[in-house]
């Protein structure tokens, strides 16, 4: 057992190693987002020839896009360390002013999903943000008194899924506010082929461009499936164990519906609602509470995992009424197209 564990921890380093690796640490080596690199560039280079901390920043997307990674570019490229936190962690004004008065002088600070703060830390960063500086009470009633805290200039890099959830003051406060988009095939194509030579798995243009179609604009999720295709390479590749095969199209194929993704990136859970609403609720209109309960999930997993990628694409409809299913959905599941309580046309 001993030998066991002595041969299982390099191989275990290599790959910790090379998943952090997979995050590019600056921006040319960043793939996508063209328009916010290049405004993140000249604010990044404006704060290097003024010898000043950059301005904050906010931003917004759905996951997976590279918001984390953007911060720790941030934070490479200005030659600051780098503070990791999240909104859900900082639920009392005194996690937040402990966070801030540690921060070195110009140190990066990243909050992800930084709408979820708790109010009274949202009102305590307004100050922050703005002056460097927070406002500490001692004391409680008609004695209780207000020490100012000075603190270090720091930039900070706040992240959400939901930027609509932001109170305006907090969001007035961010120096450069950018919103990232989904990504094109061709861009997923190259984030593969990089990931790939780090992986060290061979995925020709043919492939890659099949897990491209099935990564929904995402590149965390492209990255996730190029991973299950190096599993199943190392499992039932010609050379099992090596990782050294290539992976042609058959192989993607059966690796990602092994995994229960389909051709164009729809998972289990998607095609539950998607079934669901097109064969038992006859396309509907369906409210999101009943359809949840239909297929054994969450209302909120249903809203913010199953039908944006849905929406997007074209296959769910939302209206004042409920989830409808579109023409497009009962093609893609080879249903014959039912008349539903609500006509296509009203969408």
């Amino acid at each position: 057992m001993d030998e066991l564990r002595e041969t299982a921890k390099p191989v275990d380093e290599t790959e910790l190693a090379i998943e952090g690796a997979l995050r590019p640490t600056s921006l040319a080596e960043f793939v996508g987002q063209q328009k916010v690199r290049g405004q993140l560039q000249l604010l990044l280079d404006a704060a290097r020839i003024q010898q000043r901390p950059a301005d904050h920043i906010l931003l917004s997307g759905p996951p997976g896009l590279g918001k984390t990674t953007l911060a720790m570019i941030v934070a490479h490229e200005s030659n600051r360390p780098l503070r990791l936190s999240s909104g859900p962690a900082i639920q009392h004004a005194g996690d937040l002013a402990a966070l801030l008065s540690s921060l070195t002088p110009g140190e990066v600070l990243f909050i992800d999903e930084v709408h979820r703060m708790a109010r009274a830390a949202e009102e305590m960063l307004y100050l922050a943000m703005e002056d460097f500086r927070i406002d500490i009470m001692v004391g409680k009633g008609a004695g209780a008194t207000s020490i100012p805290l000075d603190l270090a200039p720091f930039t900070l890099v706040g992240a959400t899924t939901r930027s609509g959830l932001l109170p305006n003051p907090l969001r007035d406060r961010f120096g450069f506010t950018a919103h990232l988009e989904y990504y094109e095939p061709e861009e997923l194509e190259r984030v593969l082929k990089r990931s790939a030579a780090m992986l060290g798995v061979s995925v020709p243009a043919e492939p890659r461009a099949e897990i491209a179609r099935r990564s929904r604009g995402t590149p965390r999720i492209a990255n996730r499936l190029l991973r299950r295709v190096r599993d199943y390479l190392v499992v039932h590749g010609p050379s099992s164990g090596s990782g050294a095969a290539e992976a042609d199209a058959e192989t993607v194929d059966a690796a990602l519906s092994l995994y229960d993704v389909d051709s164009i990136g729809l998972d289990r859970l998607d095609r539950a609602v998607l079934d669901m609403l097109v064969r038992r609720f006859r396309g509907g209109p369906v409210g999101l509470g009943t359809l949840a309960v239909a297929v054994g999930e969450e209302p909120e997993t249903i809203e913010s995992v199953v039908e944006p990628y849905l929406v997007r694409i074209g296959f769910m409809g939302r209206t004042p009424r409920g989830r409808i299913a579109t023409p497009e959905a009962y093609a893609h599941l080879g249903v014959p197209r039912v008349e539903s309580a609500l006509r296509f046309d009203d969408l």
